[in-house]
């Protein structure tokens, strides 16, 4: 078995125009000061991160992570969540996403959608670069304005947006294959990939390709009301990362799991700090643990009520408190035996035991019996 790695964080949620906020060396020092030991840095943030010389060139990776290692880091994955999100994209979306992507692309989604798939790939080699074998990222929604069924939705719709999604995505993954390195799918409302029943659509038309996997994040499985602990049991073998993020869900009256289009503050559904919210993190990581998960454990901030900096205090202790160093050894190993094999056999009855030789008589000869 394997360690988890961590605590990590996710600097999506931290990245500012202030320092120390707004450079990946004043980013780095501040996360370990918190007492991170690694960190996930979002691509599509140019100030810690460019993306196309990453790409390109080994010595700019290797200076990235030069920067890390000077703070006492570790770089645990590159994010594509907003690239990710414009591969496939409903046209209901088109104004909302408009800030996904450079200004230049406003008002053109297929040039948009192009330049999001380049950025993918780059991602694929940065990764190769940097010494990765996951990525996490968004799968995009092609099929989410009808996730719920009314108006009646046409038959075949679904299986036409899992089928487009599929021949999107594949040659992504396999620029990815090329590189060594896994696709990470955040399983996330507002994403065709959003639960583990989605997921295995995707697999269907992806032909189970070896490199489209899951980041797990409880967070999202609680505000949706899945069972967070039976999917690590079904879907370890494709978990190859991990946000550690908090969430409650506490329904009322008035509204339940779609939340009523109020403010974060007053969903049922809602996001927490570690240790804040519902969920059970001492099963989470027992199971990580009992199913050999060797990735890292990354914090990702997202609380409608305490401040980011209290968060991040108390989010690195929180993983390191639940992170099980687990054992090389089994703990009545003390009254075991060294294997053998003859052994085993003659415990199970499976060896046959020699006749006995008969007794011999007073003058040597064999005693009659009777």
């Amino acid at each position: 078995m394997k360690t988890i790695m961590g605590p990590g964080i996710f600097l999506a949620q931290f990245a500012g125009d202030q320092a120390p906020f707004n450079s990946l060396d004043g980013m780095a020092h501040w996360a370990a000061e918190m007492g991170f030991v690694g960190v996930q840095i979002p691509s599509w943030d140019s100030r810690l991160f460019d993306l196309k010389l990453g790409a390109e060139s080994k010595t700019y990776c290797d200076d990235i992570l030069g920067e890390l290692h000077r703070a006492g880091l570790a770089l645990t994955e590159l994010s594509t969540h907003l690239q990710g999100q414009l591969v496939a994209s409903n046209p209901a979306f088109d104004v909302l996403l408009e800030g996904f992507a450079p200004a230049e692309f406003a008002g053109n989604p297929k040039a948009r959608q192009a330049w999001a798939v380049q950025q993918l790939e780059w991602a694929a080699k940065a990764s190769r670069n940097l010494g990765l074998n996951a990525h996490a990222t968004f799968s995009g929604a092609l099929a989410w304005p009808y996730f719920y069924p009314w108006p009646q939705r046409p038959a075949g719709l679904i299986d036409e947006a899992f089928a487009e999604l599929g021949r999107r995505w594949l040659p992504i993954l396999q620029a990815f294959d090329e590189a060594g390195v896994d696709v990470c799918f955040e399983l996330h409302p507002g994403e065709d990939l959003h639960d583990g029943a989605t997921f295995e659509r995707f697999l269907k038309v992806v032909d189970n390709h070896p490199r489209a996997n899951i980041l797990y994040d409880p967070s999202h499985m609680v505000l949706q009301q899945l069972d967070y602990l039976a999917f690590l049991d079904i879907y370890h073998d494709r978990i190859r990362a991990f946000h550690v993020k908090d969430a409650e869900f506490r329904p009322s009256g008035r509204s339940g799991v779609y939340g009523g289009y109020q403010d974060w503050i007053d969903r049922p559904g809602r996001f927490r700090s570690l240790g804040d919210g519902q969920v059970d993190f001492r099963s989470i990581f027992s199971k990580m643990a009992q199913y050999d998960f060797s990735g890292w454990a990354v914090l990702e901030w997202e609380c409608c009520l305490k401040h980011p900096k209290a968060g991040a205090t108390e989010g690195a202790a929180f993983i390191r408190q639940w992170i099980i160093r687990v054992t090389d050894r089994a703990f009545d190993d003390f009254a075991g035996a060294a294997t053998d094999a003859e052994r085993n056999k003659r415990i199970l009855g499976l060896v046959e035991e020699p006749e006995p030789e008969p007794d011999p008589g007073p003058g040597g000869e064999p005693r009659a019996d009777g």
